[in-house]
């Protein structure tokens, strides 16, 4: 899509005089976007699907493709208003912030923002809190709860089948191990999690409290009250009418007559994924050219890394950057992070690709989506400009290693070993045995030697910016956004519309396109995407597929553990894919996971 940079002043005045003459001729077909989000919302927009899937084959809709779509509802002439339904949606508060401020904007704009729910909870507030027409169902839940938070500690688990966890970390707050060796929290994890928490629920109180109109004092009074019915969320003004779904779209209906496109796909990619129906199709996907890399028109890259950082994660990102690099019509990059961390090497690599964009000159802007942490933030810091949300997650500078000890359920087991062994500390990673002393303090002091040049990433990267001491604002502390930026870890709270206007600017574009990269694909396009191999500017490349995770895959088809619900599942599945990723990477700089929801 292509953009006019609202920042060039020197083009205000005319474009508004354009935009006022036009606003004065009749519309030739009115528009109302409808947007009817459903599952997670993430930021590559990538799936993987088998042959044996082909009817599900469709894409996922990211967070980029919303922002785009709202960002030209608000200057499309035609679009009068936009109506919501995101009860099956699954956002992070950082995604949802964003999606309110550009429902400000289309109101500002002077249209219509109307948001149906069947349950009022917190991320229904937030966002409803932008709506002019907040409507619930009659009948529906109201369960404006607030924040919750609940970890699981793998300790007791640990020592029944005999398995040891040794961790080391270097700084105080940097509790991502917790889980395996603690049974709750330590007292400076709970410290920076109470912090955290208390941040947030600020920012939900006072956006909800301002787009309602309610003093916050009372807003958070309400959140106290629990449980509460439809007809007392309509007398507290958290809503503006109960009605059922097909009185609400007769409703729209009337307001903006029959002959008004209800359109579901706004400006928003084709989700579907091609249509195959048969061996012909399929083949035809298979050789179909990808026109992406035939970019000759000025352009963003807005470059996603969305997940754990490992060598597998980052090859395509890093591959993006450096094409970004090479394309002298690529005028500036948006590095769109979602990461709470990974392995420390992986991490250092991307970086490096990071710099090398860096060193054309042209402008490398970060938006920080629901988490930048760790490794997350390692890649960000030398970014020229820093977004965030209020509510992002970010910083956690500090180091953590771990190696498992089975050696006691060995025994259990009946297990003996025998090894031989040359060279003083050739057996250092002996899972069947714990560290000596002098093993212990080898660590360590290699742990110092990364810690140390994390921290010199961020003084590179952010000089002066840093406000105050570096290791008294790292040592593993986590904050939000609205922190973060306070201490200089960022340089401004937005979201990645703000990020591309940045980008334009700096890049001095008066009209832009901007294109997602890694390209999001259905699952049939990934099945046939090319071979990495082929890649002529780097013949030595990175391993760029994932081993399957087998033992996510065999948790995920025991039927008990599904009455675990949701969130736990999530929880143990993280703490599977923690204890894979630490047998790949006995260094990570990852970021501990809290588990706070939106109630």
């Amino acid at each position: 899509m292509k953009y006019s940079n609202p920042n060039l002043k020197n083009l205000a005045k005319p474009l508004a005089a354009l935009s006022l003459s036009l606003s004065a001729l009749p519309s030739l077909a009115d528009t109302v976007a409808v947007y009817d989000l459903e599952g997670n919302i993430g930021e590559s927009g990538n799936k993987q699907v088998s042959l044996m899937d082909l009817g599900n084959a469709g894409r996922a809709l990211t967070h980029f493709d919303i922002v785009e779509s709202l960002n030209s509802a608000i200057t499309d002439a035609e679009v009068k208003a936009v109506v919501l339904d995101v009860d099956a949606a699954q956002m992070s508060l950082a995604q949802v912030q964003e999606m309110r401020r550009l429902l400000l904007a289309i109101r500002k704009a002077g249209k219509d923002v109307w948001l149906y729910t069947q349950q009022l909870n917190t991320r229904t507030a937030l966002l409803g809190s932008a709506a002019n027409h907040m409507t619930l169902l009659p009948e529906g839940n109201v369960a404006l709860n607030g924040l919750y938070s609940e970890s699981m500690y793998f300790k007791g688990l640990m020592d029944k089948v005999g398995v040891k966890a040794e961790v080391i970390h270097i700084g105080d707050f940097k509790s991502a191990g917790e889980t395996f060796y603690r049974t709750g929290p330590s007292d400076y994890a709970q410290k920076q999690s109470d912090l955290l928490m208390d941040s947030m629920y600020k920012q939900i109180i006072s956006q909800v409290a301002a787009g309602r109109g309610i003093a916050p004092e009372k807003m958070k009074a309400i959140m106290d009250m629990g449980m509460i019915t439809a007809e007392q969320a309509l007398e507290l003004k958290l809503v503006d009418h109960l009605e059922y779904r097909t009185d609400f779209i007769n409703i729209i209906r009337k307001k903006y007559g029959e002959e008004t496109t209800y359109d579901k796909g706004y400006n928003l990619p084709d989700l579907d994924g091609p249509e195959i129906n048969g061996v012909m199709d399929l083949l035809k996907l298979a050789f179909k050219k990808d026109k992406s890399s035939a970019l000759k028109e000025d352009y963003i890259a807005v470059i996603t890394l969305d997940g754990g950082i490992d060598d597998a994660s980052i090859a395509p990102v890093r591959t993006e950057i450096l094409n970004a690099k090479r394309n002298e019509h690529c005028k500036a990059i948006v590095f769109r992070i979602n990461s709470p961390g990974g392995s420390a090497l992986s991490s250092d690599v991307l970086w490096e690709a990071t710099e090398e964009f860096k060193a054309t000159g042209r402008p490398f802007i970060v938006s920080m989506g629901g988490v930048a942490a760790s490794g997350g933030y390692y890649v960000a810091a030398g970014a020229d400009h820093i977004y965030a949300e209020e509510g992002t997650i970010t910083g956690s500078i500090g180091v953590v290693g771990m190696k498992f000890v089975i050696g006691g359920a060995m025994d259990k087991l009946g297990i003996t070993t025998h090894s031989s062994q040359r060279g003083k500390h050739a057996d250092i990673w002996n899972t069947s045995r714990s560290y000596t002393a002098e093993e212990q303090k080898i660590v360590r002091e290699s742990m110092l030697d990364v810690y140390g040049t994390f921290k010199k990433r961020i003084t590179d990267g952010r000089g002066e910016k840093i406000k105050g001491d570096l290791e008294k604002l790292a040592g593993g502390r986590v904050y939000s956004g609205i922190d973060a930026l306070k201490i200089g870890l960022v340089d401004e709270i937005g979201g990645l519309n703000e990020a591309i206007e940045k980008a334009a600017t700096m890049a001095k574009l008066e009209t832009y396109n901007t294109f997602l990269f890694p390209k999001a694909k259905n699952g049939l396009e990934g099945m046939f995407a090319k071979d990495s191999k082929k890649d002529q500017h780097e013949f030595i490349g990175m391993a760029a597929k994932k081993s399957p995770k087998i033992f996510e895959a065999a948790f995920l088809e025991t039927p008990a553990l599904r009455l675990l619900g949701p969130d736990k599942q999530r929880q143990i599945i993280q703490f599977i894919n923690q204890v894979e990723s630490f047998q790949d990477q006995r260094i990570l700089l990852i970021a501990p996971s809290f588990n706070t929801k939106m109630k």
